[in-house]
């Protein structure tokens, strides 16, 4: 049996936040539609690949999942069941944003066997949060993560953005302090980045706001490093820092090149070399629905050297190239290509190589788009 992810696409928000550039959407009217769709998708993917899988992990991503009933997040799990084979370990993960669910309502993820928990606090700052345009307070998202210890989760993670518009070492380090405090065991850190079509990119290049510069950046990314590894959280991946066993299922197997399925607005899937994503409007999603059984929006077969550059990407930017892996998968040219360069690296200290593994450094990461576009495919 393979390994295979699910990933749901909830785009409902109370509001779009300045810098958010994925899908979502404040108008609520369709919300019974919407989620009969998604169960219908689930049900009709299922019989073409729920054979020959199964579930590792269940993602309920937005938007803002825990902004619907939990009605709706109940009759998805369900329909999943009944239409795939699950793993007794599954990882089901939903996304959460301070001020959009009470105690009552964790209770109910709980109790329907959500045991994943991320929480989308970006800072602990009142200030940040008002300029990031955030419906929460400092404490109501200190107040979600202990109510969720409190029902009973144990695998709790939080995201925490840096390099904010006038953001000090000493302010970013203050956030950090209070998030290893908490019950969580997984930390997930991002430098604020600028996407087309966003509130903040206009607001940038209409010069009402300034982004902290590379350098300023980099020492950001560096003290995160160094601040979370003392505190027991190992980074794997770029990103990302967990505690022991804490991993991201569901993020592992984006990063390991394994298959997985998108359901609802904008959601991509892969399997087997082939990639498909849906429409990203609610109206043509529905449409797409009711009139061709979920046509894609597009699609794509990768080529051998598609999959090869997709494997070398996703694993230095995760927990290393597995040099087995490469060797059974694509054979061993891509190294003898590279050697010249890896060996470069490895001694500046960006790239370390044992007998199993090739991985980027603690200031390799750092790095890592300058030296993924420096290595030959």
């Amino acid at each position: 049996m393979k390994k295979l992810g699910l990933y749901i696409h909830i785009p409902y928000c109370e509001h779009k936040c300045i810098y958010c550039d994925f899908y979502s959407i404040i108008n609520f009217k369709n919300v019974d539609e919407y989620f009969s769709a998604i169960q219908k998708e689930i049900e009709i993917r299922a019989k073409e690949y729920s054979k020959n899988h199964i579930i590792e992990s269940i993602f309920f991503g937005g938007g803002t999942p825990s902004l619907v009933d939990e009605k709706f997040i109940n009759q998805i799990i369900t329909t999943i069941y009944k239409n795939f084979s699950v793993s007794q370990n599954v990882e089901i993960t939903i996304e959460t944003n301070p001020g959009t669910v009470d105690k009552l309502k964790l209770i109910s993820f709980f109790k329907m066997g959500i045991n994943r928990i991320s929480v989308g606090i970006q800072s602990f700052d009142e200030e940040d949060l008002r300029f990031l345009t955030r419906i929460h307070s400092k404490q109501q998202a200190i107040a979600t993560i202990e109510n969720a210890r409190e029902i009973g989760f144990e695998n709790i993670s939080l995201d925490l953005i840096f390099n904010l518009p006038n953001q000090t070492l000493k302010k970013w380090g203050k956030n950090l302090e209070i998030a290893v405090k908490l019950p969580i065991k997984h930390i997930s850190t991002y430098s604020l980045i600028l996407e087309h079509g966003t509130i903040l990119n206009a607001m940038v290049e209409k010069g009402k706001v300034q982004i902290g510069e590379e350098n300023h950046d980099a020492e950001l990314y560096l003290f995160t490093q160094n601040f979370l590894e003392e505190n027991d959280f190992k980074q794997y991946e770029v990103s990302n820092f967990a505690k022991t066993k804490f991993e991201s299922v569901h993020n592992k197997l984006y990063w390991h090149h394994e298959n997985y399925l998108g359901f609802g607005t904008s959601a991509h899937s892969f399997v087997d070399g082939k990639r498909w994503w849906n429409f990203k409007s609610l109206i043509y999603y529905l449409k797409s629905a009711n009139e061709n059984n979920f046509q894609p929006a597009g699609y794509e077969f990768l080529t051998e050297e598609n999959k090869l550059e997709e494997f070398i990407m996703l694993s230095l930017r995760s927990d290393g190239i597995r040099l087995e892996n490469l060797s059974e998968k694509y054979g061993n040219d891509w190294l003898k290509k590279n050697e010249r360069k890896i060996e470069q690296y490895i001694s500046q200290k960006l790239i370390s190589r044992d007998k199993t593994h090739l991985r980027l450094t603690k200031i390799g990461y750092a790095v890592c788009d300058e030296i993924l576009a420096n290595l030959s495919i």
